[in-house]
């Protein structure tokens, strides 16, 4: 299943770095959990969760039908430039 996950974020990536972005996938649960950590402009992007939502989570799922939710994770260096 993870690699299924890294084809689909490889897909939506070029998307996300037209607008100066970029995700990462941190992990795949066994339970179909998917862990990525937005990057580049989309840090302290007011559109994040949106983009999230609406964009990877949907892109992913429609391409692994298994998961069951995307989740963004953050480093604390995200959360300090979110402040």
């Amino acid at each position: 299943m993870k690699e299924q996950v890294e084809k689909a974020i490889e897909e939506v990536r070029p998307h996300l770095q037209a607008d100066g972005g970029d995700v990462e996938l941190v992990e795949v649960t066994e339970d179909g959990v998917v862990k990525v950590r937005l990057k580049g402009a989309c840090v302290g992007c007011p559109m994040r969760q949106m983009t999230l939502t609406h964009g990877i989570t949907q892109f992913i799922k429609k391409k692994v039908p298994e998961i069951k939710e995307v989740q963004a994770v953050e480093d604390e260096e995200q959360a300090e430039q979110k402040n």
